[in-house]
């Protein structure tokens, strides 16, 4: 058989999002929020997933109660827990009795293994250690597979290698199945991961197990030290979705499996499943654990194939490949063109293609000449693709406005004393083909009362517009040495259920550089549905 033909290694994807992601800064999952997660996990083919520590709270007791009614087709759920205590019997330890109560398919079991841990922190000696890892292992392989989290075990072969390889024996005479190498600290570097999984390998050449690897991401190198040590041996990655955890993280799972299944093709990892679910799967986790997506993630990042530097869009348009490592459609991404004062008129062409403007190099020039003149005064029409359309609209003249500003008048400030509560009150004149339209809103704050009462004024000529929302809305001083004078951006982000589009307005006032993008907002939704105004008999007057 020649190596062309060889079969790929299965790597197995070990998912700790549930225990060890959760203990991440900011991150805390619900009941459900676990059980969500769980499934679309088995969904895209995770052979593992670790569900939490059932003796240490009741939702990971109740969890592991629920996820047997999940259909999770192939995957496993694990149960984590620790050796037993010290002079206790496995059988008598509350822990052990946990994880057998758990009724899981797999057990992981951390232990001790770097000697200045054992003796210092647990306060037991060397040898009391080893029964304690050996004895739990036992325990627990009469009821399921056994994994073994070998805790500091990169530490603790550097400061005394035979001890360190004595742990690994004692869980692997006593059943354990899977040898775990944690880089605990995250403190490791490559060529120490290769050299050590290596020795470890070599040191339990008379057990039939199997060896995986856990890395903190302390020094940034723990997707670097993964896949160092499947190429030293490992058959098995324990990670994170989005990498999220405690202090730096863990390894990112995302950036794993696609590393290894786009680029390294001697393994196969989800069952060879295609990762178009993969950017999806990422933010779907963000979300649950609210927390912000992360831009320039790769692979599934916003930005991981975003281009702006005119050159760089230029070679795009050609050949992709000149500035892209995959198709981001591979991992379930896409690429965007972003326009900023550095953009050449290659940006401005891929993202105007849409519009049917040809080949006018007249009019890209315009379009070109327009965005710098208002980054300039602090636009930025990265994030505010939506405005950046209407650009584009205004300068060609295809713009038609559905709507005139008239006026507008905030009234903030004033309170509920009853209540306690402060609120504002956003007073709205428009004008629609011949018709005014005048209304007011009250909303907890200036920009909810102005939001809230432009679409009222416009939703009895337009009721589409009922259908939009703001989900989003952030300030930036532009020019901060100004002081109080200084240009304020506002970024919105609206949706209607159906899409999600962003809109940017700039001025010395916040609450005029507000109503901007807010108009922005409702004239693109407008603008989309090519929407028309419904007639109109009568001026309308609301409260």
């Amino acid at each position: 058989m020649t190596a062309s033909h060889v079969s790929p290694t299965p790597i197995a994807i070990y998912d700790t999002t549930l225990r060890d992601g959760s203990q991440g800064e900011g991150v805390s999952f619900s009941l459900q929020d676990k059980l969500n997660i769980a499934q679309r996990l088995a969904e895209i083919g995770i052979d593992f997933i670790e569900g939490g520590y059932p003796l240490s709270n009741e939702k990971d007791v109740a969890f592991f109660e629920k996820v047997r009614d999940l259909d999770l087709g192939n995957s496993k759920v694990c149960a984590f827990g620790m050796t037993r205590r010290r002079s206790m019997k496995a059988e008598d330890d509350p822990g052990m009795r946990a994880l057998v109560a758990a009724g899981t398919p797999c057990c992981t079991m951390v232990g001790k293994t770097w000697d200045y841990h054992a003796t210092e922190v647990l306060r037991v000696t060397l040898d009391e250690n080893l029964a304690m890892i050996g004895e739990s292992a036992e325990f627990l392989a009469r009821h399921s597979e056994v994994l073994y989290d070998a805790e500091h075990f990169f530490d603790g072969y550097k400061a005394n290698p035979k001890y360190a390889i004595e742990t690994l024996r004692a869980a692997a005479s006593a059943g354990a199945k899977w040898m775990v190498l944690c880089d605990t600290n995250g403190g490791s570097l490559p060529e120490e991961i290769a050299a050590i999984t290596t020795a470890a390998r070599e040191g339990l050449a008379d057990y039939d197990v199997q060896f995986g690897i856990h890395c903190h991401n302390d020094s940034e190198l723990a997707v670097a030290n993964s896949l160092t040590a499947l190429d030293a041996g490992a058959t098995q990655v324990q990670g994170t979705i989005n990498g999220i955890g405690e202090r730096c993280g863990n390894v990112d799972l995302i950036a794993i499996i696609a590393n290894l299944s786009l680029k390294k093709p001697n393994y196969e990892v989800l069952g060879g499943r295609p990762l178009t679910q993969l950017t999806e799967l990422s933010r779907f986790v963000y979300e649950t654990a609210n927390l912000q997506w992360r831009g320039n993630q790769p692979f599934v990042g916003q930005s991981a194939f975003a281009h702006k530097g005119g050159m760089h869009v230029h070679a795009i348009n050609k050949a992709a490949k000149t500035y892209e490592h995959i198709d981001p459609a591979l991992v379930g991404n896409e690429r965007r063109i972003l326009v900023s004062e550095l953009s050449g008129r290659s940006n401005i062409e891929a993202v105007a293609g849409k519009h049917n403007l040809g080949e006018d190099k007249e009019l890209m020039n315009k379009i070109l000449a327009e965005v710098v003149r208002l980054e300039n005064q602090g636009y930025q029409f990265e994030s505010a693709t939506a405005s950046f359309d209407l650009l584009i609209k205004r300068v060609s003249g295809t713009f038609k406005p559905h709507f005139e500003t008239i006026k507008y008048r905030i009234v903030a400030g004033d309170r509920d004393v009853e209540n306690h509560v402060a609120f504002a009150e956003a007073i709205i004149k428009l004008k629609v083909g011949d018709t005014l339209w005048f209304d007011a809103a009250e909303g907890h704050g200036p920009v909810n009362a102005l939001d809230a009462g432009l679409r009222k004024a416009l939703t009895g000529a337009y009721p589409q517009l009922g259908e939009v929302s703001l989900i989003d809305y952030k300030v930036r001083v532009v020019d901060s040495a100004s002081g109080t004078a200084a240009s304020i951006r506002v970024n919105i982000e609206s949706t209607d259920g159906k899409e999600t589009w962003g809109t940017i307005g700039v001025s010395d006032n916040i609450i005029e550089a507000s109503w901007r993008a807010l108009v922005d907002s409702v004239e693109y939704k407008l603008h989309r549905e090519s929407a028309v105004s419904q007639p109109v008999v009568a001026q309308s007057v609301g409260s």
